[in-house]
């Protein structure tokens, strides 16, 4: 079996952080009276509002990530429910960070609560990265708060580092080798792996591929095969420790925004269209702050009978405006309703809403003069996109409620200020910001 070993006696000296229930801990440490107690932050707190992240020991009386505010009352009856702060979370994430940079110039922020720490430049100042492990877990309690845990793998690359922080929880620590790692593997089933849910553990047993040692060990050429893309090339570098391939920085190469609708949004017209108006607003936002626009816009509509709605619009014109986004959205929805004789496509059976937008072009390269028939209209335009970016520059500055569209002058809790677990490019530089690998899963954001 060790034939496909492409080398070893690797060191492991790649640290991934990850902040166990990070937004209840958060919560937990600044309210003394949570501490202990069953949290579930929530976007809303009404009956029929959903849980994005129950605290540990919530979770320890079987409260789960997605689950309806009032089904997991029923599980946990003292449960207590709290509004999400997404200002709170981002401010212990920099402060995480800024701990982490006093043991290595390389560290990696993944997503909102977790990081990587990449001592491979550092041998002569930290020999030992199990010892470096255990300073930043006291590090963290000392400096951001003693109610913190956070779960660390030690491995040679990020994806065995991510693992071993999915083996030990809470406040785990786990070193994964080469002369661990076949151990390690054995234990595990496929959806066990980051990145590998049900459908790609179908796809590899389809394959001849049933368990993380058989696809550790599996030739190259039959991986790709099996992935049908150079995806089954990335799973045989990171667990035969050829190479890393979930470093490499990436700006966006998409951008979504998503929401599960509950039944009683779903039974109001103007709901869905606040919930349609906040997801492409979110859009702007992100590519306003990463200066792009987008050259594609996509839809995926989930219903409760199992249908779905998907429809993308390709533009010659690049947008970058969320409310003309919209627009195009909403023309294409009842275009489709005329065509079809249909229902609307935002009605009373609606689950699930995803926009989304991709092919992006720098804003430095966009040409206003093609945007319109007319120079003066070309000028307009450039003067909206001017506006757009100063007024959040004024949001950064002053805090995101200071300037509203007229749109969002509601008491609707759609608008509430909402945080995903997937990305925090938005909160640094790009040159410090890394891509999730092709393979793995990330959370819904916003």
């Amino acid at each position: 079996m060790n034939a496909n070993r492409i080398t070893d006696n690797i060191e492991p000296r790649v640290l991934f952080v990850d902040m166990n229930s990070f937004f209840a801990s958060c919560e937990q440490q600044v309210n003394y009276w949570l501490r202990g107690r069953p949290v579930a932050v929530c976007v809303y707190v009404g009956q029929r509002g959903c849980v994005i992240a129950p605290s540990i020991e919530a979770k320890q009386r079987g409260v789960k990530l997605g689950m309806r505010l009032d089904e997991a009352m029923k599980r946990c009856p003292d449960l207590v429910p709290i509004e999400t702060n997404p200002e709170r979370y981002r401010e212990f994430h920099v402060k995480i960070i800024d701990v982490l940079k006093k043991f290595s110039d390389d560290v990696l922020p993944k997503s909102i609560d977790e990081a990587v720490v990449d001592l491979t430049r550092f041998r002569f100042v930290h020999k030992d990265p199990v010892a470096v492990a255990r300073a930043i877990k006291q590090a963290i309690r000392i400096d951001v708060g003693d109610w913190l845990r956070c779960s660390i793998g030690v491995a040679p690359n990020v994806f065995l580092a991510k693992l071993g922080t999915e083996i030990q929880k809470p406040d785990g620590l786990v070193v994964i080798t080469p002369d661990t790692i076949d151990a390690v593997l054995a234990t595990l089933q496929l959806t066990d792996l980051p990145g590998i849910g049900l459908r790609m553990a179908a796809q590899l047993e389809r394959g001849g591929v049933h368990s993380p040692l058989e696809l550790r060990y599996a030739s190259p050429d039959r991986l790709r095969a099996v992935c049908k893309s150079i995806v089954g090339w990335h799973w045989h570098l990171r667990l035969n420790f050829g190479g890393e391939v979930d470093m490499a920085s990436s700006a966006y190469k998409s951008m979504q925004a998503m929401r599960t609708i509950s039944a009683e949004q779903r039974r109001s017209a103007a709901m869905l269209m606040d919930i349609l108006t906040a997801l492409c607003l979110t859009l702007e936002r992100r590519m306003v702050r990463q200066e792009v626009f987008a050259r594609m816009i996509f839809v995926h509509c989930g219903y409760d009978s199992g249908r779905h709605y998907a429809d993308e619009v390709r533009l010659e014109i690049p947008l970058q405006d969320g409310v003309r986004i919209q627009k195009l959205v909403i023309d294409r929805m009842e275009r489709f309703r005329r065509q079809h004789l249909c229902e609307p496509v935002l009605n009373a059976h609606l689950t699930r809403l995803c926009v989304g937008v991709n092919r992006f072009v720098s804003a430095e390269a966009v040409q206003y003069t093609l945007f319109e028939e007319s120079s003066r209209n070309g000028g307009s335009r450039f003067r909206e996109d001017k506006l757009r970016k100063t007024v959040y520059d004024i949001k950064d500055r002053f805090g995101s409620d200071k300037l509203l569209r007229a749109a969002q002058l509601s008491d609707s809790p759609v608008w509430r200020d909402v945080i995903g677990f997937g990305s925090i490019k938005d909160l640094h530089g790009e040159e410090t910001i890394f891509g999730k690998p092709d393979a793995w899963e990330t959370s819904p954001e916003d």
